[in-house]
């Protein structure tokens, strides 16, 4: 039996424009859909070390729901590099400061650390409304299913 391993090549890729609404789940679906559709795990011809993945949308960031008391109790942490420079702040603060900043946090961590999650992140694009302007690429709109608490 002469077998062989696919390999997909960067000229053979193909990508697709899904639109994700962040007022249907809660934070952790979203990020965890986002991540896969990114890194194009879902395709058949993925490969790991070629960047397979699709451009992802997500709109009404400004409506994203945590489950349990995260919007109280999930810190964000940053450091100015300078003595006793630590900053944190919770869900609620990051949400009323810039909406998708915890999105783009949350769909960041969940991607593998390598050269490729710079241009996976780059294909990720964030609104806090309703609108966005990439009606030209006819994204597809994606429904999760999932509890809104």
């Amino acid at each position: 039996m002469n077998s062989k391993t696919y390999s997909a090549k960067p000229s053979e890729v193909t990508r697709k424009w899904y639109v994700i609404d962040a007022s249907q789940a809660p934070l952790g679906r979203i990020s965890t859909k986002a991540a896969t559709l990114l890194t194009g795990k879902e395709k058949p011809m993925f490969t790991k070390h070629i960047d397979c993945g699709d451009f992802v949308i997500i709109i009404n960031a400004e409506q994203t729901v945590v489950t349990g008391k995260k919007s109280t109790d999930k810190m964000y942490y940053r450091h100015s590099n300078y003595p006793g420079g630590l900053t944190e702040l919770t869900f609620n603060e990051v949400m009323a400061k810039d909406p998708t900043t915890a999105i783009f946090k949350s769909i960041r961590g969940m991607l593998p650390v390598n050269k490729l999650r710079d241009e996976r992140l780059k294909r990720l694009k964030i609104y806090a409304g309703p609108e966005h302007n990439h009606a030209a690429q006819k994204p597809e709109i994606l429904t999760l299913e999932g509890d809104n608490k």
